[in-house]
């Protein structure tokens, strides 16, 4: 093993990885979390949190169209976006490409995570934090949406997962789903970032899609690989009611803006055939999920 400062993430008991660090740009906690942002020679300028790797530069781009672009592709004309988390700035990013978009409100709990990463990882929103269809909500997200008396037509769930002890426990579970459900306009789309899709380590893939199922009338589970992750990564996308999904080659050339915030790289209209195909053991993973509520929180444990 070369010489130098190693990072070492538990993923479970049962496996850890290790990073050789090249630089360390931040390292700290905040009131929710603990923040590492260093140089990893194998992936860039990287993003931990609590340990756990959540964003690095050789790929961000492939989690952060792969999150927002099906959604976004799902509705009609969508002009009111709702973000919860997203803290680096990057599914903002994807979000102010569609031209439809007239405001874009993210919603985090973690302010000085996110001037963290404006400091240290600018390329992450290339500019979108200054965007004038920005609104930044610094607050607990489950309070936010309780509170809301606005309509959204796309609403984006880029949180951590439901650790124990963590801020987001209470923001998978069906009650949260329900209210969601309430404030999304009638064509209106949420997609949720739901951790692993791996053989093993799949049952909160699971329990969001079970527990989505519970409050939507449709929900497609897509996947992708994340070579930062070292992992299959699943998110599920639910409709507020039953429609195709099919893309139309002319909208979606008119609809992305790439001249702004950066051009695609990975996402392309005909990805959605590959995303959307799950292989056996997912399927099968899919029927044993657990519906997660608030009085039996889905909590991620190794």
């Amino acid at each position: 093993m070369k010489e130098g400062i190693w990072f070492i993430q538990k993923y479970t008991d049962n496996a850890m990885f290790q990073y050789r660090v090249e630089k360390i740009y931040f390292s700290g906690k905040t009131p929710y979390q603990k923040i590492d942002i260093v140089q990893i020679t194998l992936f860039g300028k990287s993003l931990f949190l609590d340990d756990k790797i959540q964003s690095a530069e050789v790929d961000e781009f492939v989690y952060h169209e792969a999150l927002v672009h099906p959604a976004m592709m799902a509705h009609p004309n969508p002009k009111k976006i709702l973000i919860i988390g997203g803290g680096e700035g990057a599914t903002l990013r994807e979000v102010l490409k569609h031209n439809t978009v007239k405001k874009a409100t993210m919603v985090d709990i973690d302010e000085e995570l996110v001037k963290l990463c404006a400091k240290h990882m600018p390329e992450w929103s290339n500019g979108a934090f200054e965007s004038s269809k920005t609104e930044l909500i610094f607050d607990d997200a489950r309070k936010f949406i309780e509170h809301a008396n606005e309509k959204y037509d796309v609403i984006i769930s880029d949180l951590t997962e439901p650790l124990e002890k963590g801020p987001s426990i209470y923001l998978f579970t069906r009650e949260f789903y329900e209210r969601i459900f309430n404030i999304l306009d009638e064509n209106g789309v949420l997609v949720v970032q739901s951790g692993s899709a791996d053989p093993y380590y799949n049952r909160f893939f699971a329990s969001v899609y079970k527990t989505l199922k519970d409050v939507f009338p449709l929900v497609k589970p897509y996947w992708t690989f994340i070579f930062s992750f070292n992992l299959p990564w699943g998110f599920n996308l639910a409709l507020k009611k039953e429609q195709c999904l099919e893309i139309n080659k002319r909208k979606f050339k008119n609809r992305i803006d790439q001249s702004k915030f950066g051009r695609l790289k990975f996402y392309h209209m005909d990805l959605d055939k590959g995303l959307f195909s799950l292989p056996l053991y997912l399927h099968e993973a899919l029927s044993q999920g657990r519906v997660s509520t608030d009085s039996q929180p889905f909590i991620w444990e190794a």
